[in-house]
């Protein structure tokens, strides 16, 4: 049964979470990042008792823009295409989740005590060869090895071993919005109104337009 918060439970189903398989897919690979990104999108949906978002029912807040963003995709069906996927270029592996229906909203944080390289040790002196294209066959074998190893590892922790995880107040974002686009008078090329600039007179796309700054 769906349970919004872990002492109030209700009648009603727990929501039909994607097969990480899906996330995969469309990731291309299996990483810890990936995985944390899952795990954090099912705990949101079964917290916030939201199915996947087939519009903009579910918002998601993203503060990274690493491989967890993904499988959160794909789990709760918050894209940029939609609008419903909002990106906030902080560095953190932190996601906001907001049920539009209810109006609850939960934080998810990674916990700093978590660490994919100490969980295998291995893995930090693999990573930069195989990165590096330097890596020998049998090295990228056991680098991806390990690292499904650790994706199941990670499948199988407490979500405490994880995540931080509050309730928090949250400023619901407006639905996105349609604007008409209109053509740049310098490139031609159509441009939402919403990002066209006016500059001598004329209607003009950020990339054409000159950039002017006081140092503020």
């Amino acid at each position: 049964m769906c349970s919004p918060s872990p002492d109030r439970h209700d009648d009603t189903p727990a929501p039909a979470i994607k097969p990480f398989a899906e996330a995969v897919r469309f990731h291309g690979h299996v990483c810890p990042g990936l995985t944390l990104g899952y795990r954090a999108a099912g705990i949101a949906m079964q917290r916030l008792c939201s199915d996947r978002s087939v519009d903009e029912e579910l918002v998601t807040i993203v503060e990274t823009d690493a491989c967890g963003v993904d499988a959160i995709q794909v789990v709760t069906g918050c894209t940029a295409g939609k609008g419903n996927l909002i990106f906030r270029d902080l560095g953190k592996h932190a996601y906001t989740f907001i049920n539009r229906r209810t109006g609850e909203a939960i934080r998810i944080v990674t916990n700093p005590s978590f660490s994919a390289d100490e969980l295998d040790p291995a893995l930090a002196r693999l990573r930069p060869r195989v990165m590096g294209g330097e890596a020998t066959d049998e090295e990228r074998a056991e680098f991806w090895k390990r690292m499904q190893a650790i994706s199941d590892t990670i499948m199988a922790m407490s979500e405490e071993q994880l995540f931080t995880i509050r309730q928090v107040e949250a400023d619901i974002p407006e639905r996105a919005r349609i604007f008409r686009s209109v053509p740049c008078a310098r490139c031609g090329e159509m441009t939402a109104e919403s990002r066209i600039r006016l500059e001598n007179g004329e209607h003009v796309c950020f990339t054409c337009s000159g950039h002017y700054s006081r140092g503020w």
